[in-house]
């Protein structure tokens, strides 16, 4: 519901791994948990990031299982992959510069330097091409912990894809597994990326040891001459936003 209590006559946009999307009145979508809990520490970090000027959606309410968040107009990078309107290499550079932005700034708790926000989900279906540019969505595993550890579960979730022979999409999630690891730099800690999928949201965990293979295979084949570090954010801050 909305700061009112009124949520408006919602319709169903989509359904995704633990929540579904409802289209709301006045620019509105409403991501309710089908498993019920608490959306308070998600709406914390996406407040966090949109007050430092990190592409997120506003967070107009946050109550139980239910984020009424800001509707972002336009399609996912993935579907824009698949339209041919964005290229792998693209998209590549789009998530390993989205990384370098999110790990550029502070956490929202630990104040040890080498610890960042970590969005830990993020792929082509959790961006958002809005005419402003991308927008990320879906912070349900957003945690604090080092940067690496994002890039690598990013590359196994492209790897994951990769190696299912049966996905429509495996082709080029391996050419943007490559173009990313080019992009972002060697995988980081790929033993604890597998534990983070296989807890989680891994379709089959049973082929994420094929995949962590894959991602370490990718990175081993960059050229030795290649920057070894992680891409700097190719951006300005804007103006802190007041929500």
């Amino acid at each position: 519901m909305d700061e009112s209590g009124d949520v408006g006559a919602p319709v169903l946009l989509g359904t995704g791994h633990t929540a579904d999307v409802w289209a709301l009145p006045d620019g509105r979508v409403l991501r309710r948990y089908r498993d019920g809990g608490d959306v308070r520490a998600e709406a914390e970090v996406m407040r966090h990031l949109r007050r430092a000027g990190f592409p997120v959606p506003r967070v107009h309410h946050a109550d139980g299982p239910e984020l009424v968040l800001e509707r972002i107009p336009g399609p996912t990078l993935v579907e824009a992959l698949q339209a041919g309107t964005v290229t792998a290499h693209g998209a590549a550079r789009m998530l390993a510069d989205l990384h370098a932005r999110l790990h550029a700034l502070p956490a929202l708790r630990s104040t040890d330097p080498g610890v960042r926000l970590l969005h830990l989900d993020l792929h082509p279906h959790n961006v958002l091409l809005s005419g402003g540019g991308p927008v990320v969505i879906d912070w349900t595993d957003s945690a604090e912990g080092p940067p690496a550890l994002d890039r690598a579960v990013t590359a196994l979730i492209l790897a994951e894809v990769a190696v299912d022979p049966a996905h429509p999409l495996a082709a080029a999630a391996g050419e943007l597994l490559s173009a990313y690891v080019a992009a972002s730099g060697p995988p980081g800690p790929l033993a604890a990326a597998v534990r983070h999928r296989a807890a989680g949201r891994a379709p089959d965990p049973g082929r994420l040891p094929e995949a962590a293979a894959l991602v370490a295979a990718t990175g081993a084949a960059l050229p030795t001459s290649a920057d070894r570090r992680p891409p700097q954010p190719s951006w300005e801050p804007p103006p802190r936003s007041r929500s």
